[in-house]
C-alpha cells in the first residue's frame, strides 16, 4: 500500500513539474461550471499549439466526402466541387471527468481553440462556402471539425479522347505554415470507404461520374524544410452520350450523305450545287455547336481533327466535282493526256481503284473500191484546194483540164468529196480519243476520292467504338 501511495506521489510532481493538468475542475454538471473550466484553463491558450512539448507534432487526421461536382473548365483547366472536410487534433493538456461535468461532448466556437491552418494546394479562388463556426469538443480533448468547402481548384486536363475523356485531378491538404516536425498530416477513412460514401451522397451536373478515389501520404521538401501532406486523387469520367448525339451522329449523316453523292452522275446532274449545300450546311453545324467543343491550348481534341478532316474531304470532294464537270464538257478542247498523267493515273491508280483502264481504238479507213485503189496516188496528192472547195471557200485559180468523160469527171469530183469527209471523221475520231482519255482520268480521280471517304468513315466509327468501349 505504502508502495502505490509512494507512485503516485511521484506521478503527481512529475505532472506537476511538466505543467500538465489532467482534467478540468467543475462545481456542477452544468454547462455553465464547464465554459466556466474552459475560460480559466483552455481559452486563454488558444494562441499555441496544443502540446505539451514543442518538439512534438500535432497529428492532424484529414478525411473528405464529395459531395458535388459544380463543373469542368477546359478552357481555365480548373475543377469545381463541393466537399465534407473532417479534420481531428487532440488537445494534449485537457480532459474533463463527463460524470463531474455532465457530458462528454460540447460545441465550442472555433475562434477559442487554436486550429490547425489545413489549406489545398490547388485552390484557385477564395472559398465562399458556408460557415461552420462550431468544432465539437470531447472530454478527452479530441476536436472533431466537420465543415463543407467550395473548392475551385487547378487540374491539368487531357481532353484528347473527348467526349470519352476521364480526367484524374489531385486536391494536396497540408499546413500552409507548419513544418512536418509541428504539424503531421494522417489519413482518415480508407479510399474505398470514401468512394462509397460520396457515390451515394454525390450531386452532379450530370456531365461527370465520379470513378474513383485514391488517397496518398506526400511529403512536400523544400530548402526551409519539410511539409506533411495528404494528396486526394478524384478521378472523374464524362457521360459522352450528350456529345455523341448532338456532335458525332449528325456531323456522321452529313458525311455519309456526301459519301452517296458520289453515285451522282456528274454529266446529268449538278452535283456540285448539292456538295457546296452540304458544306454550307456542315459550316452551320460546327458554327452552332462550337460552344460544347471544348477550348484548350495544350492539346487538340481527336474529335475536332475528325471535323477538320471531314469538312476537307467535303472541300477536295467539290473540287474534285468541279475538275471532274469542266471534263466532262470541256475536254473535246484539250490536248492530248500528258504522259506523266496516263502512266500515274490511268495505269496505276487505276489498277488500285480496281478501274481497268479501256483500250484506245484506232480508226482506220478501208477502201474496198477498185477504181478507188487504182486511184490512191491522185486521191492522195489531193490538199487544200479540195478541202476549201468542200467548205466553200473560193480556191485559186488552176489550168483547165483537158476535157474528160462527164461520168469519170463526176467520179472523181465523188472522190475528192469522200476524202475530205475522211479527214474530218478522222479528226473528230481523234478528238474523242482525247476526251475520252481525260473523261477515264475524272472517273478514277473520282472513284479514289470516293474510296478514301470510305476508308475515312471507317477508320473514324473504328476508332470512336474503341476509345468508347476503352473508357467503359
Amino acid at each position: 500500500m505504502t508502495d502505490v501511495k509512494s507512485a503516485e506521489l511521484v506521478f503527481i510532481c512529475f505532472m506537476l513539474l511538466h505543467g500538465f493538468v489532467a482534467t478540468l475542475n467543475c462545481t456542477s454538471p452544468t454547462p455553465e461550471s464547464l465554459f466556466a473550466a474552459f475560460e480559466k484553463n483552455l481559452f486563454p491558450k488558444k494562441l499555441l499549439r496544443p502540446v505539451t512539448n514543442f518538439s512534438s507534432p500535432t497529428n492532424i487526421t484529414i478525411s473528405i466526402t464529395v459531395v458535388g461536382i459544380l463543373g469542368v473548365d477546359e478552357k481555365s483547366q480548373t475543377l469545381s466541387t463541393l466537399l465534407w472536410q473532417v479534420i481531428e487534433w487532440d488537445i494534449e493538456e485537457l480532459s474533463w471527468d463527463e460524470e463531474e461535468c455532465g457530458t462528454k461532448l460540447v460545441s465550442v466556437h472555433r475562434e477559442k481553440l487554436w486550429v490547425p491552418d489545413v489549406h489545398i494546394a490547388e485552390f484557385m479562388e477564395e472559398d465562399n462556402s458556408p460557415q461552420t463556426p462550431y468544432v465539437y469538443l470531447y472530454n478527452t480533448g479530441h476536436v472533431y471539425d466537420d465543415k463543407p468547402i467550395r473548392v475551385v481548384s487547378s487540374c491539368r486536363l487531357v481532353i484528347y479522347t473527348f467526349p470519352f475523356d476521364i480526367q484524374n485531378c489531385s486536391l494536396t491538404f497540408g499546413s500552409y505554415l507548419h513544418f512536418a516536425t509541428d504539424i503531421r498530416m494522417i489519413q482518415g477513412t480508407t479510399s474505398e470507404e470514401i468512394l462509397k460514401e460520396s457515390q451515394d451522397v454525390l450531386e452532379t451536373n450530370g456531365e461527370w461520374d465520379l470513378e474513383g478515389i485514391s488517397v496518398a501520404p506526400f511529403t512536400l521538401t523544400l530548402d526551409e524544410g519539410s511539409y506533411s501532406e495528404i494528396v486526394y486523387y478524384i478521378i472523374l469520367r464524362r457521360r459522352p452520350t450528350l456529345y455523341v448525339v448532338n456532335l458525332l451522329i449528325p456531323s456522321c449523316f452529313l458525311i455519309t450523305v456526301d459519301l452517296f453523292s458520289f453515285l451522282l452522275p456528274p454529266h446529268s446532274v449538278d452535283r456540285s450545287s448539292f456538295k457546296m449545300t452540304l458544306i454550307l450546311g456542315y459550316t452551320v453545324f460546327l458554327l452552332i455547336m462550337n460552344d460544347l467543343l471544348p477550348v484548350t491550348g495544350e492539346t487538340t481534341p481527336l474529335i475536332n481533327v475528325f471535323f477538320s478532316i471531314s469538312l476537307a474531304l467535303m472541300v477536295a470532294s467539290l473540287l474534285e466535282t468541279v475538275c471532274i464537270t469542266n471534263i466532262q464538257y470541256s475536254s473535246s478542247q484539250y490536248s492530248a493526256v500528258p504522259h506523266w498523267i496516263d502512266v500515274l493515273v490511268l495505269q496505276y491508280l487505276a489498277v488500285v481503284v480496281c478501274f481497268p483502264r479501256k483500250k484506245n481504238s484506232n480508226q482506220t479507213t478501208f477502201f474496198s473500191n477498185p477504181y478507188t485503189r487504182a486511184q490512191n496516188s491522185s486521191i492522195t496528192n489531193i490538199s487544200a484546194f479540195h478541202l476549201q472547195r468542200v467548205s466553200g471557200d473560193t480556191p485559186p485559180a488552176k489550168p483547165q483540164p483537158t476535157p474528160l468523160d462527164p461520168a469519170l469527171e463526176e467520179l472523181r469530183k465523188l472522190s475528192r468529196d469522200l476524202v475530205a469527209i475522211r479527214f474530218q471523221m478522222d479528226k473528230h475520231f481523234q478528238g474523242s480519243n482525247t476526251m475520252s482519255e481525260w473523261q477515264m482520268v475524272g472517273t478514277v480521280i473520282d472513284r479514289l476520292l470516293f474510296g478514301l471517304y470510305i476508308i475515312f468513315i471507317i477508320a473514324s466509327f473504328i476508332t470512336i467504338i474503341c476509345i468508347w468501349i476503352q473508357t467503359n
